[in-house]
């Protein structure tokens, strides 16, 4: 029997640093925008004016995490999970056929795990997205990289193109529920947050049904499954696994930059001079939404460029190790912050300004950071990949190092 009918998973050694150091990156950095969904009503993502103080060391604290976070991390998770679809389909140990069947099982697990994760603790879940993206996208594994990039970019612009149109074509009206809810709405999900589990149900349910469906059909498919394709063609490039050369990389943390954040601060200067008003709310959420895209490509460069001066080293191998537990770090972040801010922990929803919410960030990185690195010189996996990895292999994986 050849080596290719006996699948299994990748083993640490076999890993490729960049892509590790890149998703402990985008774990770490997606938290800071959680938290606001975390800790404020479900709308201060879209509209941060309507819920908590927004002056002073606040708006700084929104602004940073606006144009330099917000969109970017979430891209540059898709991007990588494009990548681990092509990594994992295409392993010499396992033939075409055992490659695909594993993949639907590790997509099916996925989307299970998710949605568990989206209706008992937090509805802002990515994961059943992704795991239903997965499942088509992997049509396109093969693809050219340049067909991939293209279609990727394509599928992007989807979403984007059906909001300009309602923009162009409907009255203010059709988003002011969304973008300005009445006091009543506000204080609905204030008090269901403060309360205890079985008051969460109340949003937290429709919340999560409608992220997967209307959502889902409008938005998160076309965005995601279009990153997960950008992906593929950049790691076939040898862009994310640092091959390209080290002017490559600087280029494009120049390029990136500058074509990221133009349109991202023009964005922040036109809905400003609007006052906020629902009338701009779709015009001035397409700077954010295209300048994401290149910005995140240039923190691949800055990525890039870190692991070829310091391929090992502490800070190297500890956002490595956050990579390489990246799952389970992504539902840490949540058991951690529902405690913090849901009824039945602490209640601290709606209490803490965004400032404060910062230094839970950090808190919560000083945790995790050191956490990872220490339970991988005990363990192979991380505790959530271990078991997602023994459901879609069937068997039990060796977990101690």
């Amino acid at each position: 029997m050849s080596s290719r009918s006996a699948p299994a998973p990748t083993p640490p050694a076999e890993r490729i640093v960049s892509l590790d150091v890149l998703r402990g990156v985008a774990v770490l950095g997606i938290l800071l925008i959680n938290m606001w969904v975390f800790a404020m009503p479900e709308t201060t993502l879209l509209n941060p004016t309507v819920y908590g103080d927004f002056t002073g060391a606040n708006y700084w604290a929104w602004l940073v995490g606006h144009v330099f976070f917000q969109e970017k991390f979430i891209t540059l998770f898709s991007v990588l999970f494009g990548a681990g679809i092509v990594l994992f389909t295409d392993s010499d140990k396992r033939s075409e056929a055992a490659a695909i069947r594993l993949h639907v099982r590790r997509m099916f697990w996925l989307i299970a795990i998710g949605m568990g994760h989206a209706y008992l603790l937090w509805y802002g879940d990515i994961l059943v997205a992704y795991g239903v993206c997965a499942l088509w996208v992997v049509a396109l594994r093969e693809y050219a990289p340049a067909t991939q990039f293209v279609i990727g970019v394509v599928l992007v612009a989807v979403p984007s193109a059906l909001e300009l149109l309602t923009a162009l074509s409907s009255s203010p009206d059709v988003v002011a529920d969304t973008w300005r809810p009445a006091a009543a709405v506000i204080d609905a999900e204030v008090n269901a947050y403060r309360g205890g589990w079985l008051d969460q149900l109340e949003h937290r349910v429709p919340a999560a049904r409608s992220r997967q469906t209307t959502g889902f059909v409008g938005a998160t498919v076309w965005r995601v499954g279009g990153s997960m394709l950008l992906g593929m063609a950049l790691f076939k490039w040898g862009v994310l696994s640092g091959e390209r050369s080290r002017g490559f990389y600087g280029r494009l943390v120049a390029a990136g930059a500058v074509a990221g954040l133009v349109p991202i601060v023009t964005g922040v200067l036109y809905i400003e001079a609007n006052d906020w008003e629902a009338g701009a709310a779709l015009f001035w959420r397409q700077f954010n939404y295209w300048g994401s895209l290149p910005l995140a490509g240039s923190y691949i460069g800055l990525v890039a460029l870190w692991c070829r001066w310091r391929p090992a080293g502490v800070v190297t191998d500890a956002l490595a190790a956050v990579g390489r537990t990246a799952f389970t770090n992504y539902l840490l972040q949540t058991i951690v912050a529902t405690s913090i801010f849901y009824g039945h922990g602490l209640g601290l929803f709606g209490h803490l300004n965004r400032v404060e919410l910062l230094g839970v960030v950090v808190a919560v990185w000083a945790v995790q950071v050191p956490l990872s690195v220490l339970w991988l010189r005990v363990f192979r996996f991380g505790p959530v990949e271990w078991l997602w990895r023994t459901l879609t292999y069937g068997e039990r994986q060796p977990l101690r190092t």
